[in-house]
């Protein structure tokens, strides 16, 4: 399959150096630090959101030495470390890579790769062959050197949830094969499960080929004429074309525990099930040095492995005797993480806001607190200023600082309902964001 698109030679800079790509593209990474409000940040890849217990701890040790001691999770299941001294980025880049965080200098803002976090939990296939695949087919790819930082690769294990974040090149396992999707194009084309990373990562560089006259940063950026003929270029030499839609709501795991059959989850014969894993929300996405010290000791007791997910949760795999996965959720629940979905903080989210962002028109993270109450049906991001830097994708409730007031509106996808505004009243603004969420 794709048999007739050239392959990827080795990246002459996988070794050392930086991306060639230059200009526009101002996505912080571990190489290129942005300035904020509250000192540099940079914003650490991590391919899958998956990590080892002890690349948990380098993280949180260089969060300590060099910045505010404090993890902020994205809505790509990256990492972001705060608060750092413009001038440390030699000594920390040596660290990440000591570590084994930054294997390519020249694809450090390439490697996005969100993957479904429960995949091989709860009886849905596992991904870890593609992600190391694709992970290490992108490193090793001299043209992916020069895709964005906001290029997104995404890998669905068939449930739909990162099939509906918006990626632009999607695989989707389905039995012993995958579906190959393209932006948000509606075909998808059906290859071998083994051939997967490598037809994803063609994809990537046959898109950099087509965007090469716009400039796009990404496919949904790419001219209509130009993008159809990529899907074309791509259909032509890939599988099978299916008709699928793209799910229109990425739905998050819910906090608390994960069953999945017992011994071998794929068994078709298995009858009793068993803690596999412990899914837990970040409030806001910041994790204190205490919270993720609790979470990478309970990895390293158990399965030794961490998942970060896309809407700022944290899964560790197992397994777990049921007694001692509920008395690591009560741990857990006491340090301040989210451990149920009847918390008021589920499905809450904001921006940095003021005053870590100089563009913030207000501390929207102490607004968002004050303004928690019932649990809502559709979660809420809290955005300091009309960028909306991490807010989610599908169906939600998008409250933004305007010098007017809160312009609160139900995003559905590419559609948003008439805006209500709210000046100057805290009550009446959470009155109306619950009653948006409700």
């Amino acid at each position: 399959m794709l048999a007739a698109m050239p392959d990827s030679a080795p990246s002459p800079l996988s070794a050392g150096g930086v991306s060639p790509r230059s200009g526009g593209d101002a996505c912080p990474g571990t190489l290129r630090l942005h300035r904020a409000d509250d000192g540099a940040l940079a914003r650490v890849r991590i391919p899958g959101g998956v990590l080892s217990a002890d690349r948990a701890d380098a993280l949180l040790a260089v969060a300590d030495r060099f910045g505010d001691g404090e993890l902020h999770l994205t809505s790509r299941g990256n990492v972001q470390l705060r608060g750092l001294d413009a001038r440390c980025g030699g000594e920390l880049a040596g660290l990440l890579t000591a570590a084994g965080l930054l294997p390519s200098a020249a694809h450090e803002r390439a490697r996005n790769i969100v993957a479904s976090p429960l995949a091989g939990l709860d009886g849905s296939p596992a991904l870890g062959p593609w992600l190391t695949g694709l992970d290490g087919l992108v490193c090793g790819s001299a043209a992916a050197a020069s895709l964005s930082g906001r290029f997104l690769f995404a890998l669905d294990d068939g449930r739909g949830d990162v099939d509906a974040l918006g990626a632009d090149v999607t695989l989707i396992a389905e039995g012993p094969d995958a579906l190959l999707r393209i932006g948000a194009e509606d075909t998808v084309f059906r290859v071998p499960a083994a051939d997967a990373p490598r037809a994803a990562l063609l994809a990537a560089e046959a898109f950099l080929r087509a965007a090469a006259d716009s400039g796009a940063w990404r496919v949904k950026d790419l001219p209509d004429d130009v993008r159809a003929e990529l899907v074309r270029a791509i259909g032509s030499t890939a599988g099978e074309p299916v008709h699928r839609p793209r799910p229109r709501t990425a739905k998050a795991p819910a906090p608390g525990l994960v069953t999945g059959p017992h011994g071998n989850a794929a068994a078709a014969t298995a009858t009793t099930t068993t803690v596999t894993a412990l899914c837990v929300d970040v409030p806001l996405g910041q994790l204190t040095p205490t919270q993720w010290r609790l979470l990478t000791g309970t990895a390293r007791r158990y399965g030794n492995e961490l998942r970060l997910t896309p809407w700022r949760g944290i899964v560790v795999p197992g397994p777990f005797d049921e007694g001692d996965a509920a008395e690591a959720l009560r741990t857990l629940a006491a340090a301040g993480l989210i451990t149920a979905p009847e918390s008021p903080w589920t499905g809450v989210g904001a921006c940095i806001g003021h005053p870590g962002c100089a563009k913030s028109l207000s501390d929207v993270r102490a607004e968002a607190g004050a303004a928690v109450g019932p649990v809502g049906r559709l979660p809420v991001y809290w955005s300091g200023c009309e960028r909306r830097c991490g807010h989610p994708h599908g169906e939600w409730i998008d409250v933004v600082v305007t010098p007017e007031g809160h312009r609160i509106s139900h995003v559905r996808g590419d559609r948003r309902d008439p805006p209500a505004t709210v000046r100057n009243d805290p009550a009446a603004l959470a009155a109306t964001v619950a009653a948006a969420r409700a």
